[in-house]
């Protein structure tokens, strides 16, 4: 039999401009630069079978973790909370660079997380260019609402200057996410089989699928649990508390909040759906989170079944018009 030796863990503690890695007992830090990537990936490619733990940090780990892609050195970008509440099982508090490092080899060697797959070109382009058409159309809604209260001719005219150019940054921003579709066919056919839903759109369904790839390769508990829009139970004894939502990608419940919306309305069993849970006097919030999980749970078996169609079938299939969920 082949023997496998065991993988060497180490942590790594991003930040802005420095890495902190615990590398087999000892702490050794490096800039978080292209320089101190190579060096990084210089040192940990003379090791066997090893394997980085580090925390999600907002994107000062986007840069090393690319290179460590091309140097093929697996690595796992985990939930800060769970290293967090891991390291408070132990009874460890407190909190700088080197513990954080030491912590982080601490739990890939208890727990053994998978490898993050890294995303493809596309996908990580898809991500940037829906972020930025995300911030920009909430800059617009900000800009307007200042402009409302303006009276003075040359503040309105320069509003007004504001408000066509994010328009127009809008708008260029959409097409390049249309030109990027056209590079990547499975992609653009996920976006067009997600846009025949009633109360989905084509810029929902970019947010949704940027936020959330796995789409369509979970089961419906899976996915909801992914999204935050799985309620947890708060029961203890005789005591059955209110369950609630949290955790999860905010990103994809804020892109499905006016799909699911606009479901409500007008998705025949969405819309059923929806006023069965007022009649129960389930407050409105509730009543549409419930709506937004269901339409997700949709959203992922209609992309479980054009996956598994022939190329040929897909493209007429999602050329068809919108229609409601199944009952």
């Amino acid at each position: 039999m082949k023997k496998t030796s065991a993988p060497v863990y180490v942590g790594m503690d991003v930040a802005k401009a420095t890495l902190q890695v615990h590398l087999q007992g000892r702490q050794i830090q490096f800039n978080n630069d292209p320089t101190g990537h190579t060096q990084l990936c210089k040192r940990l490619g003379a090791l066997a079978a090893v394997h980085v733990i580090c925390e999600a940090t907002g994107g000062y780990e986007d840069a090393v973790t690319r290179a460590f892609e091309s140097a093929q050195i697996p690595v796992s970008v985990v939930n800060p909370a769970q290293v967090r509440h891991s390291a408070q099982a132990q009874g460890k508090r407190a909190k700088t660079d080197p513990l954080d490092a030491a912590l982080l080899t601490d739990y890939g060697q208890r727990f053994h997380p998978k490898a993050t797959v890294p995303p493809t070109a596309v996908q990580r382009q898809l991500e940037e260019l829906t972020l930025w058409l995300t911030q920009t159309i909430q800059a617009r809604a900000v800009a307007k609402a200042q402009a409302e209260h303006q009276t003075n001719a040359f503040v309105c005219a320069q509003h007004q200057q504001r408000l066509d150019h994010y328009t127009a940054q809008i708008k260029a921003v959409e097409a390049q996410i249309r030109a990027l579709l056209e590079q990547d066919r499975t992609l653009a056919q996920r976006v067009e089989c997600l846009d025949r839903i009633v109360g989905v759109g084509p810029r929902s369904a970019w947010l949704v699928l940027a936020h959330l790839p796995e789409l369509g390769a979970l089961n419906r508990q899976q996915v909801a649990a992914l999204a935050g829009l799985a309620p947890w139970p708060t029961d203890s004894g005789e005591v059955k508390g209110a369950r609630h939502i949290r955790g999860g990608r905010h990103e994809v419940r804020r892109a499905l909040y006016m799909p699911a919306l606009c479901a409500a309305r007008t998705n025949p069993v969405l819309k059923e759906f929806y006023h069965r849970l007022m009649a129960r006097n389930k407050p409105a919030k509730v009543a549409l989170t419930a709506v937004m999980r269901k339409l997700l749970v949709h959203m992922n078996a209609e992309l479980k079944k054009l996956a598994a169609q022939p190329v040929e079938a897909k493209t007429d299939k999602c050329k068809r018009t919108k229609k409601p969920l199944a009952k």
